[in-house]
């Protein structure tokens, strides 16, 4: 059994962005998180694009009100400060500056956001992060409608150097057929780094990780589950490297994409 989880992506701040709408709902997700096996938890508000107005110095403020918040409650949940980070203009400055939070605000880890409806090269961004001892980690790529137009992409920007972050609620057909299958695919192939549960609030998107953990573990066994539910979620939460690369899955799989990908996603880039 896992000594407990640690969720690097949650929306638990209240009222910043579209995550916990006020203090009881943070109250009620974080319940909900440790219900589930999360012992750390890793706050993630969004910054840049839409939410440019939420400032570092802002979050990590809020996450000290929020952590004696949880405290006063009883919750035993440790919380640390991050950003959910939209690729924009001058974000490399502006992590530079701590402006822009990385993932526990160690300076080591960003979790970086595309626009959901396309990708864009993340190659020349990787090295830049690279060249100031930052790794990028991409959000949820599973879910990202030009990579799964073209899931070809996807080994070789974890062979660049990049890790990646599914969401938890994926892995169980939360978001859909598309995602699941997507997701499935990447965790025979060794190219998730990281589950997280992407949690939003009490009633939806809810911070749940022994589902996924569980439906991992049937895929790939046990001991990769835990590296990408506990092992390596903690290394990132406390600033510390995490492998690059493929893992190395516990069962051995086909390389190729899955059986009709091609044809299921070409039809519909004809469709529209």
């Amino acid at each position: 059994m896992t000594a407990g989880f640690t969720d690097i992506h949650c929306h638990l701040l209240p009222g910043v962005d579209d995550g916990a709408a006020d203090l009881a709902a943070s109250l009620a997700v974080s319940g909900l998180a440790v219900a589930s096996g999360s012992r750390t938890l890793v706050v993630r508000p969004h910054q840049l694009g839409n939410f440019a107005h939420n400032h570092g110095d802002d979050i990590r403020r809020w996450t000290g009100e929020l952590q004696a918040a949880l405290d006063d409650a009883g919750l035993a949940l440790e919380i640390l400060p991050g950003a959910d980070v939209r690729i924009d203009d001058g974000m490399v400055h502006k992590l530079l500056s701590g402006e822009v939070l990385t993932l526990g605000d160690h300076g080591r880890h960003v979790l970086l956001e595309l626009p959901h409806e396309t990708y864009l090269p993340l190659e020349g961004l990787l090295a830049e992060l690279k060249r100031h001892g930052i790794t990028g980690i991409l959000s949820h790529p599973e879910r990202n409608r030009g990579l799964l137009n073209e899931p070809e992409l996807l080994p070789d920007l974890v062979e660049a150097g990049c890790l990646m972050q599914v969401t938890a609620g994926s892995l169980v057909g939360t978001f859909g057929a598309d995602s699941q299958r997507l997701s499935e695919w990447m965790l025979r192939q060794g190219l998730i780094h990281v589950l997280a549960s992407d949690g939003h609030s009490p009633r939806s998107r809810r911070p749940l990780l022994r589902r996924s953990f569980d439906r991992a573990a049937e895929i790939v066994g046990r001991d990769v589950a835990e590296t990408i539910c506990s092992i390596n979620p903690a290394l990132v939460a406390a600033g510390r490297d995490v492998s690059a690369g493929r893992l190395q899955p516990a069962r051995r799989m086909t390389s190729a994409a899955p059986r009709g990908w091609r044809s299921l996603f070409s039809s519909r880039r004809k469709a529209a």
